[in-house]
């Protein structure tokens, strides 16, 4: 296969995607042909552009990057999506592959990772940033719960709405499912996870990095 391609970057800073389509660009064959600035944008343009690649934030409003990611390949089994996040934490890495993404790479790797990365998705392999195969390694160490191993991509995604104090009501109106449902994948979020209230949840949630204090306002619960 060429290494060449068709790009669509997805992140909510236009800077941050002023960058990167820079690096890429300069690669020869490959060419970004549409960028977004939030899942709903990117879903919608993915189905009228057709790229060969999407590029992706994991972080955006409204709808997050795993459900992003779920949608477009619900649309197109065959789509190539690469992660490229500040999150670097094993817990994302694991859903958003979960979810369909080809690869995961941190915004603290070099530019030449991302290049890297880029070829090797479109040439169909997988690619992982070396930092997210070490934390990976670590996270499977401890002998908490992973709640990236337990809960499935939705409910990772409503955790993530959850732990940004989205309401039932909001979370619902995003993801385009009832409250009711909201509130039975809340419940099974806690059970899957053997904690028995929202404030062990965000607790968790801090340990396995999911959420940081910076998210959380302050120091840990």
């Amino acid at each position: 296969m060429s290494s060449g391609g068709t790009i669509m970057l997805v992140d909510d800073h236009a800077v941050v995607r002023e960058g990167y389509r820079s690096v890429l660009q300069k690669q020869p064959g490959l060419r970004v042909v549409a960028e977004a600035s939030d899942g709903a944008e990117a879903y919608r343009l993915f189905k009228d552009v057709r790229p060969d690649l999407v590029i992706m934030d994991m972080t955006m409003p409204g709808i997050g990057g795993i459900e992003t990611i779920r949608r477009i390949r619900q649309w197109d089994r065959g789509a190539r999506i690469l992660v490229f996040t500040m999150h670097q934490n094993a817990g994302f890495a694991v859903q958003a592959i979960r979810a369909g993404a080809r690869g995961y790479v941190t915004k603290t790797s070099p530019p030449d990772a991302l290049v890297r990365a880029v070829m090797d998705v479109l040439a169909g392999r997988i690619a992982i940033s070396p930092d997210i195969d070490h934390e990976l390694a670590l996270s499977r160490l401890g002998g908490e719960t992973i709640a990236a191993d337990v809960l499935s991509a939705r409910e990772f995604e409503v955790l993530q709405l959850l732990l940004a104090e989205n309401t039932t009501e909001e979370i619902a109106d995003a993801l385009h499912i009832s409250p009711k449902t909201v509130a039975n994948l809340h419940s099974a979020i806690k059970d899957k996870l053997g904690v028995g209230s929202d404030i062990e949840l965000v607790r968790l949630a801090l340990r396995q990095g999911i959420l940081t204090q910076a998210d959380a306002g302050g120091p840990s619960p």
